[in-house]
């Protein structure tokens, strides 16, 4: 590619040339010639398998990056707060209970496995039927 530009007639409908102008502000182009290479940059890179990367991820990269860091974010602050609940829940039980540490041992491997086998969906009725002596 030469270094030096060429002058080119393009001919294009007068409610194109409307919207190009109204872009040429937005994209901070300081004229048509520079708005038209840049969006022909863009969608000659689209067009290629091989420089598509190069046009879309960036933008798409960024936006999705900062969606997922709020989800993350989100999520963390909600995970957080539910084991600050857990832990009292925990607490204000232990202090009613007079469980051993093997029975305290057994529980724990019962509801890793049940965790494990309901991969995480724990229903309190199974739970209750379970300690009321139903077999599951």
């Amino acid at each position: 590619m030469k270094n030096t530009k060429e002058r080119t007639a393009i001919w294009l409908y007068p409610a194109t040339m409307e919207r190009l102008d109204g872009w040429i502000t937005q994209d901070n182009c300081k004229s048509r010639s520079e708005f038209m290479e840049k969006a022909l940059s863009f969608y000659m890179g689209y067009l290629g398998s091989e420089d598509i990367t190069d046009y879309l991820s960036k933008a798409l990269l960024s936006s999705i990056q900062g969606t997922l860091q709020n989800t993350e974010n989100r999520v963390a602050n909600n995970l957080f707060r539910l084991s600050v609940e857990i832990s009292m829940m925990m607490h204000l039980l232990a202090t009613t209970l007079e469980v051993t540490d093997d029975e305290l041992r057994s529980l724990r491997g019962r509801c890793v496995a049940e965790v494990k086998k309901s991969r995480g969906k724990i229903k309190l009725d199974d739970a209750v039927q379970f300690q009321q002596g139903a077999d599951l």
